[in-house]
C-alpha cells in the first residue's frame, strides 16, 4: 500500500506527462460522449431521483443533467452513467472498465476542491493506472484468466472504488500518507458480482457509480481523519487475499510502477456492445465489404474464447432472441446480424439496439443462423486480445473464413482522430441539439489541460434551458 501511495502522491515523471495526459484527455472526451448517450436510459434516472433525495450541500454539477449536488452524489450519478451502456474504455487482459469510476470520481473531486483541468488530467492518470494494475493482480497468466471474473465478481467496480479514492484524494490534496488511507478505507467499499451479465437486471452500471462513490468518500473521509490499515491491500486479511486468494499477483501492482504506464494498453470500445462480441461485428464488416449480406448466409459459427460463451451464448436460445436491447448487446448472435444487417456509427452503434431493431425481423432469423462455438486459435490469444474466427456458409454452397486476432481500438488497431470524433459527436447530440454547443465541448476537451475549472466544461454538457 505504501509503495502505491508514494507513486499517488508524485508528479509524473517527465517525458512521459505529456503522451499520458493527451491519451488521458481523450478518455475523458470519450467518456463524456457515452455519459451524454446515455442520460435517457433508466439506471441513471433511478440514481438521479435517489440523489435528488438525499439533498446536502450543491457542490458539483452533473454530466448532461442541470443542478448542483454533493461530491458523492455527482459521483454515484455520473459514474453509473458512464457505464450505462457498456460503451466505456476497456483495459484488456484484465478486462475492466477503469474510466468509468475513475473519472466520474476525478470530476467531483475537482469541482470540490477547485481544481483545475490539468489536475484532473493527472489524477484520473493516476487513478486509471492503479485501476488496471489491480486489475491485473487477479490475472492468472498460467490459466489465462481472470481470478475475479471466474468468481463471478466485477474487477471493475471492485477495483474502481481503490483507484477513484486516490484520483479524488490527489485532488482534494490529501498527502502520501492521506493517500494511503483513503485507498485502504476504499477497499472495504468495492463489491459487485457479475450476474446480471448472465440473466439479467440493471444494476451492472451502479457497480462504476458505486465504486466512484465509494472513492470520493473515503477521500473526504481520511481528509477528516479516519485511517485505514496499512496493510489493506496485501495482508493477511486484506483486500488481495479477499478477492484473489493463493492466486494473486501482487507483483502486478508495483513492478515498473511510474515507468510502465498499463493504461496504455486500454482500448477505446467502437460499439455499444458487450466487448467479447467485438471481433465477431469486425468480421461481419469484412464479410459485408467482400460483398456479402444477411440472406447470403446458411449458416455461420462464430469462433471464440471458451469462457466468454457464458457471456455472450449462454442461454443460446436467450441469445438468439434477447428480451432487452440491453441484453442484445451482450449477444454474439444478435450483434454479428446487426453488424451483417447494417449497423449504424463505426459498424453498430445506439440504434440497433432500439425495440424495433431487436425485433426486426431480418435479424432475428440470421441471429437464429449463428453458433457461438469455442476456437482454440482465439483461446490461445485470450484474454490479450477478444478475437473471433468467424466462418460462414453462404446459400450458395461457398465457405468463407473471417480472423479478427487483435481488437479494433486497442494499441494494435487504434480507432483513428476522426474516428473518435466520430464517436463522440454520435453520442453527444442524442442529449445536444445545439450545433455550437457541440462544437464548443469538443473543443473544450481539446484544450481541457488549459481550463482554470472543471465547471466550464461541464456546464457545455447541459442542454439550454434544463430545469434542475
Amino acid at each position: 500500500m505504501q509503495r502505491l501511495a508514494a507513486f499517488a502522491a508524485a508528479p509524473l515523471a517527465e517525458p512521459c506527462a505529456g503522451p499520458i495526459h493527451t491519451d488521458v484527455r481523450r478518455r475523458l472526451g470519450d467518456l463524456l460522449g457515452v455519459a451524454l448517450a446515455a442520460g435517457g436510459s433508466d439506471p441513471p434516472g433511478v440514481v438521479a431521483s435517489v440523489i435528488d433525495r438525499w439533498g446536502g450541500r450543491g457542490e458539483c454539477q452533473l454530466i448532461g443533467r442541470a443542478g448542483r449536488y454533493p461530491a458523492n452524489g455527482a459521483a454515484l450519478y455520473n459514474g453509473t452513467l458512464a457505464h450505462a451502456l457498456d460503451f466505456d474504455d476497456t483495459h484488456l487482459p484484465s478486462i475492466l472498465h477503469p474510466s468509468a469510476s475513475v473519472v466520474p470520481a476525478a470530476l467531483a473531486a475537482a469541482q470540490a476542491a477547485g481544481r483545475n483541468g490539468a489536475d484532473l488530467l493527472h489524477a484520473i492518470a493516476i487513478g486509471d493506472e492503479i485501476c488496471v494494475r489491480l486489475g491485473m493482480t487477479g490475472y492468472n497468466a498460467r490459466e489465462r484468466s481472470s481470478v475475479f471474473f471466474e468468481r463471478g465478481l466485477h474487477a471493475t467496480s471492485i477495483c474502481g472504488a481503490i483507484a477513484s479514492a486516490a484520483a479524488a484524494g490527489i485532488l482534494l490534496g490529501l498527502d502520501r500518507d492521506g493517500l494511503a488511507h483513503a485507498m485502504a478505507i476504499a477497499a472495504s467499499m468495492g463489491a459487485g458480482i457479475l450476474e446480471a451479465n448472465r440473466t439479467g437486471g440493471s444494476v451492472k452500471p451502479l457497480h462504476c457509480g458505486w465504486a466512484a462513490h465509494g472513492g470520493v468518500a473515503a477521500a473526504e473521509l481520511a481528509a477528516g481523519g479516519l485511517t485505514g490499515p496499512p496493510t489493506a491491500l496485501e495482508g493477511r486479511f486484506g483486500w488481495l487475499q479477499a478477492f484473489c486468494g493463493e492466486t494473486a499477483e501482487p507483483g502486478a501492482l508495483t513492478g515498473g510502477l511510474g515507468e510502465r504506464w498499463e493504461i496504455l494498453q486500454m482500448h477505446f470500445k467502437p460499439y455499444p456492445t458487450n466487448h467479447f462480441t467485438h471481433a465477431a461485428i469486425d468480421a461481419a464488416l469484412e464479410l459485408r465489404a467482400q460483398g456479402l449480406r444477411a440472406d447470403d448466409l446458411q449458416d455461420v459459427e462464430v469462433g471464440v474464447a471458451g469462457p466468454t460463451l457464458r457471456t455472450i451464448a449462454e442461454p443460446a436460445a436467450e441469445k438468439a432472441r434477447p428480451p432487452s436491447g440491453y441484453a442484445a448487446r451482450f449477444s454474439g448472435p444478435f450483434v454479428f446480424a446487426a453488424a451483417m444487417c447494417g449497423g449504424g456509427g463505426l459498424g453498430v452503434h445506439l440504434e440497433d439496439f432500439t425495440e424495433a431493431k431487436i425485433r426486426d425481423q431480418d435479424r432475428l432469423a440470421l441471429a437464429a443462423r449463428v453458433r457461438c462455438v469455442a476456437d482454440a486459435d482465439c483461446e490461445a490469444i485470450f484474454p490479450d486480445q477478444l478475437p473471433a474466427v468467424v466462418r460462414v456458409r453462404t446459400r450458395g454452397g461457398e465457405p468463407r473464413e473471417v480472423r479478427v486476432l487483435a481488437n479494433r481500438g486497442g494499441p494494435q488497431r487504434p480507432l483513428s482522430l476522426d474516428e473518435l470524433a466520430l464517436k463522440f459527436d454520435l453520442n453527444a447530440r442524442r442529449t445536444l441539439a445545439d450545433e455550437g454547443q457541440l462544437t464548443a465541448l469538443a473543443e473544450a476537451v481539446e484544450r481541457f489541460d488549459e481550463l482554470s475549472d472543471v465547471e466550464t466544461l461541464l456546464a457545455l454538457t447541459v442542454p439550454p434551458g434544463s430545469a434542475a
